[in-house]
């Protein structure tokens, strides 16, 4: 069965030679497949993928701002994703049992070749994805284990009028994308600031801040229940909030019960 039009895909990496090894490689072996956007950090990736819309997404798993895992995680689950990776091979091991494809660096072409038939299958449906949010959120949580430790943010600071205010992030309920914007919202009101979801998930507690929409993080201290709405989607109650949250299917996992 014959591609419909050109395939697209998004290449992230923050290895400028890596991208070009990889987009040569594909140049060779799918010459009919477009390469529309390059990321270098794993946000910048799920900015690229909503403005594009591939329909596959190749991502480092070692990238700044988020790992190419995490990435994953918040790109729409109807882009097929493969890890490029020169990651340990228990790592390699949770991909195998995940059923998701992934590349070695550096890359064999007769691996990429292997990895290009079945991705042409997947977007003819020959083939069903077998990509797991389960297998994805152990793969991160190995990361975070694996990776260097960075400082959890402590404080956030956002101008209100002629005043800079510093906010602790104990404090906040959910922080929430809104355009260029993150929405701040505190019991006592929210407030904007200009940094976006995808680099406030980096810098947080994973423990206390989880995320739960591609555009929402709550402070998990500011759960007080979940239910489901007419439509039966789940959504979120917190403390000293009249505002209902939605989990999406993507981070439902973390509510196993509901």
């Amino acid at each position: 069965m014959p591609l419909p039009n050109p395939p697209t895909a998004l290449i992230a990496d923050d290895e400028r030679l890596m991208r070009e090894q990889l987009r040569l490689r594909l140049a060779q072996c799918w010459p009919e497949l477009q390469i529309v956007a390059e990321a270098e950090n794993g946000g910048e990736a799920v900015e690229l993928a909503a403005a594009h819309c591939p329909q596959i997404a190749f991502l480092d798993i070692r990238m700044p701002v988020l790992t190419g895992v995490e990435a994953a995680g918040q790109i729409d689950d109807g882009i097929h994703k493969v890890f490029v990776t020169a990651y340990d091979e228990y790592a390699i091991e949770a991909f195998e049992r995940g059923a998701i494809d992934y590349l070695l660096k550096p890359v064999d072409p007769a691996r990429l070749e292997k990895c290009v038939a079945r991705l042409k299958k997947l977007l003819t449906g020959q083939a069903t994805p077998a990509q797991d949010t389960a297998v994805l959120a152990q793969l991160a949580a190995q990361l975070r284990t694996a990776l260097p430790a960075q400082p959890a943010l402590k404080w956030i600071q956002a101008s209100v009028g002629d005043r800079l205010e510093f906010i602790a992030t104990d404090e906040v309920l959910f922080f929430q994308a809104a355009d260029k914007y993150s929405r701040v919202v505190r019991p006592q009101g929210e407030v904007l600031i200009r940094k976006p979801i995808y680099e406030l998930l980096a810098e947080l507690d994973p423990d206390q801040f989880w995320q739960i929409h591609r555009s929402t993080i709550v402070n998990v201290r500011a759960i007080v229940d979940l239910s489901r709405d007419i439509r039966g989607h789940l959504m979120m109650r917190l403390k000293s909030c009249d505002e209902k949250l939605e989990v999406s299917r993507t981070f439902a996992h973390r509510f196993k019960q509901m």
